[in-house]
């Protein structure tokens, strides 16, 4: 049955290769005889065969198996002649077509092998980098490159295969990372990962994602610090006039995210409207944003010097505009001292939109739509049929806002202006 089950696996037509019984003294009278390529079989194992092949100067012999699985001819290395005996060569081809004989393939488990170990986690991460370019925001996608490259966070698997990586590693990956940098990078880093592998299962070169079930990082606990009018005053004058110190004051008059301002282009803004127009390219949660510029933020934006075939308002050596938010905030932190306690530029934001309400009475609706958030007073019914920009109300609100940060700046104390109500 063996023989029979084995040769039913074997090419068709193998009389178009010579059978010999194989052994290490017939192999040594073997020549190619004018050709490049011979393969001879033996004559009493069926599928074991050994092979001549023309490399340069010199031939190269070796020991082979030939079978057929699913219907494609199979072939085996076992090894050079130079190693394997030819005992030992029958030896290895009897397991092998053994292993044929039980259904099995050994050449495509061995290039699936090879293939597994090809698909390294570092090698997909990469290639999903490049996938996703276009989908993420820049700044997006740097932080992403940094979480799934970065030898800080999952380097230690980088080089492992990635069906190979199991959730107990992708655990102690977390554990590491929320130890070393805490909850909240512990947490986006997963997220990262998750992300990887959803779109590695998508192109087949993942059969699972070792990330569901590991614990998530605990960042229940929101940001809520509000800056009052005394800590952007000191952060206004002591920011300066230089690039960052122009981007954060801007962030001040319009509580735009970190990244809008930093990206800000020259052709985003009309200057006939005095408005700035957020693509929804740019924008974090795909939608366009119009807002109306004060003069205050007019000027800042002006005072900026134009660079002929550049659009970027910020960050001249920079495709993405200005970037260099790390040592801009450590600088502005030293000359700040201790008369500021722990902030984050992001906090402006949350203290514009607290000001807004408390300070001049503006609705949460005109606040909502200053902010470009689309939640809230617009879910539902309103969703669909209410779709005013309210670009007056934005446009009296920041105007107002703009005065009092001047006033308070320039005076050094609290001024609150009238912040014009519509009629009833």
């Amino acid at each position: 049955m063996g023989k029979q089950r084995i040769a039913s696996l074997m090419l068709p037509a193998t009389e178009r290769f010579p059978r010999l019984k194989l052994n290490n003294k017939t192999i040594r009278g073997l020549t190619l005889a004018g050709k490049t390529d011979l393969i001879v079989f033996d004559d009493d194992m069926p599928g074991f065969g050994f092979r001549l092949r023309l490399s340069g100067s010199r031939i190269n012999k070796t020991w082979i198996v030939q079978y057929r699985s699913h219907g494609r001819t199979r072939r085996v290395l076992i090894g050079s002649a130079e190693v394997f005996s030819a005992e030992e060569a029958r030896a290895q081809a009897k397991k092998i077509l053994g292993a044929v004989a039980l259904g099995r393939d050994p050449q495509g488990e061995r290039e699936s092998a090879r293939l597994k170990q090809a698909h390294t986690l570092k090698s997909i991460a990469e290639s999903y980098l490049d996938a996703r370019k276009d989908d993420l925001r820049p700044a997006s996608h740097r932080v992403t490159k940094l979480y799934l490259t970065g030898n800080a966070y999952f380097g230690p698997l980088h080089s492992a295969a990635i069906g190979d990586i199991t959730r107990a590693d992708v655990a102690a990956r977390i554990n590491v990372i929320k130890r070393n940098s805490g909850m909240v990078t512990a947490s986006r880093a997963r997220s990262a990962l998750s992300s990887l592998f959803v779109w590695a299962m998508g192109e087949g070169l993942a059969e699972a994602n070792p990330v569901i079930g590991t614990n998530q990082p605990d960042t229940s606990e929101p940001r809520d610090r509000v800056l009052d009018g005394e800590e952007l005053v000191a952060i206004w004058k002591a920011s300066g006039d230089g690039e960052f110190g122009k981007v954060l004051k801007l962030l001040i008059l319009l509580g735009a995210r970190r990244q809008e301002i930093g990206g800000l282009k020259w052709s985003e803004i009309n200057r006939a409207k005095c408005e700035w127009t957020l693509p929804k390219e740019r924008a974090k949660n795909k939608h366009e944003l119009t807002l109306p510029l004060p003069p205050l933020a007019r000027e800042i934006i002006e005072s900026v010097p134009e660079i002929v075939g550049r659009d970027n308002v910020f960050g001249a050596r920079s495709p993405t505009g200005f970037c260099d938010w790390s040592r801009g905030k450590a600088d502005l932190d030293q000359r700040l001292g201790d008369s500021l306690k722990a902030w984050r530029i992001h906090d402006i934001r949350r203290s514009v939109a607290t000001h807004l309400a408390d300070d001049l009475n503006v609705q949460p609706h005109v606040i909502e739509c200053i902010l470009g958030h689309y939640g809230g007073f617009r879910r539902g019914v309103t969703q669909v049929y209410n779709k005013s920009p309210y670009m007056n109300e934005m446009r009296a609100a920041l105007e107002v806002w703009a005065d009092h940060i001047r006033a308070i700046v320039e005076g050094g104390v609290r001024k609150v202006l009238a912040y014009p109500q519509a009629s009833a």
